[in-house]
């Protein structure tokens, strides 16, 4: 978001529309049975489908329970054994159970942990801005291992989105992430401000390979058929050996030089039948041949940021941008658009697709349900903090006040206005869809359960 054009950017942009919609029939050729009964890591699975098995509520009718930390919550929960697992800003990794909320063990990192845990053979993996990435026993907790890496850091650059004064080196206030771990064939992959992929071995923590990028990778990898894929703040696009840590191919998304605006892989890749979903900063989805990298199509976004993950399914990419705060399906084989349904705020939390409805958060602290053949809002849910509103933060129709937020790009200015905004309850976290209720976290410190 370029705080000087952040206004005038709203709504500007303009899409073909097409009406080719592919059968359940297809959908079932296309994807093996079984595909996304995972949701035990970020986006679901491996390939990061952000499918989840079973339906999600069409009607909402209670907070099931909600459970409080001591600070903001980015990271997305995941699912193992009827326990919830998740990152806290409070630098603590939590389990709670599932039905009823109650804790059941947390560990403390010596760091935020903006970053969603992957479970996998009864330990939880997560990265934490301490610089280490830990192995817990799913369990008890108890730490099985730890690694350090070369140290986190967020993106930052001179004259960032345009912030006074030009000559500064400023650090990304939206690169609020950290990258979420993916386990495959004894391995744990993930991505660090160190600018490295890495590759350890998943009983012991030991290190097969690293992979070094130009620049910050706080996207979190997929993994299909022993192939790593993950984009970087370089602005490139990486397929990586598992097996070797050697690259297969890489593609270069846009640059810009100037205010480093339009820039950078913050969105985490879907893999799909030989395809690379992925969103950039340079306001492109781009779908691109998992086999050798090049571009099939790119839906242009109109300068803005596409930070969402894609979710696939059923022929169709479902995604969702920041500045425009546009909600879209497109043709999965083709690029064409589909839907587009206005939002109210800017989407960086990705969309979660169960059954017939498409879940997702907006960082004016509300969770949206969505048709998921018409994009229509079916039911939405808004935190006690949106609600409450303190400074005037939202409009009346829980739009971001702008001109009371970003009055100034110089110093401190924006950095305050991005504080501003997450203060009403923002849902950066995706959500996680299992046995009918929806669960997310906000950066009001609760973890939800809606049904």
């Amino acid at each position: 978001m370029n705080f000087v054009m952040k206004v005038q950017r709203i709504g500007r942009i303009s899409i073909e529309s097409a009406s080719r919609v592919f059968t359940l029939a297809l959908f079932l050729f296309a994807f093996p049975v079984g595909f996304t009964q995972g949701q035990s890591m970020f986006r679901g699975d491996p390939a990061h489908s952000g499918v989840y098995t079973g339906q999600g509520p069409r009607q909402f009718h209670r907070v099931k329970w909600k459970f409080a930390t001591g600070n903001r919550i980015m990271s997305s929960p995941v699912i193992e054994n009827k326990r919830i697992y998740f990152g806290s800003d409070d630098g603590n990794v939590y389990a709670i159970d599932a039905e009823t909320g109650r804790q059941i063990w947390k560990r403390s990192t010596k760091g935020p942990v903006p970053s969603t845990p992957a479970v996998a053979g009864g330990i939880v993996y997560v990265t934490s801005y301490d610089g280490n990435f830990y192995a817990f026993n799913a369990e008890t907790g108890a730490l099985k291992w730890k690694f350090a890496t070369e140290g986190e850091r967020r993106f930052e650059a001179k004259g960032l989105h345009g912030m006074q004064p030009k000559n500064q080196t400023i650090a990304d206030p939206f690169d609020i992430y950290l990258s979420s771990p993916v386990v495959a064939d004894g391995a744990v992959y993930f991505g660090s401000g160190d600018s490295n992929l890495y590759a350890l071995d998943a009983a012991t923590g030991d290190l097969r390979w690293k992979f070094k990028t130009g620049d910050v990778v706080h996207a979190s990898p997929a993994f299909v058929n022993g192939v790593v894929f993950v984009g970087s703040w370089d602005s490139y696009f990486y397929a990586v050996d598992a097996k070797t840590g050697k690259e297969k191919w890489r593609f270069h998304g846009g640059e810009d030089p100037l205010v480093h605006n339009q820039v950078g892989f913050q969105s985490s890749p879907a893999v799909i039948e030989g395809t690379v979903y992925t969103g950039c900063r340079d306001a492109q989805v781009y779908a691109l041949d998992a086999a050798t990298g090049k571009e099939k199509w790119r839906f242009d976004n109109a300068l803005s940021w596409v930070n969402t993950s894609p979710a696939v399914t059923q022929g169709k990419v479902f995604f969702a941008t920041s500045d425009s705060s546009l909600y879209h399906m497109v043709d999965a084989f083709t690029g064409k658009s589909l839907v587009r349904q206005q939002g109210k705020a800017y989407m960086f939390s990705s969309p979660a697709i169960a059954g017939d409805i498409a879940f997702i958060g907006v960082l004016n602290g509300t969770l949206e349900a969505r048709d998921a053949n018409t994009g229509e809002l079916l039911w939405d849910y808004q935190t006690d903090a949106s609600k409450q509103n303190k400074g005037w933060v939202l409009t009346a129709d829980r739009r971001f006040n702008q001109p009371l937020l970003f009055f100034d790009n110089w110093g401190e200015a924006p950095i305050l206005a991005e504080d501003q905004q997450v203060s009403v309850g923002s849902i950066f976290s995706s959500p996680l869809v299992a046995n009918g209720v929806v669960y997310f976290g906000s950066t009001d410190g609760f973890l939800y359960a809606l049904e």
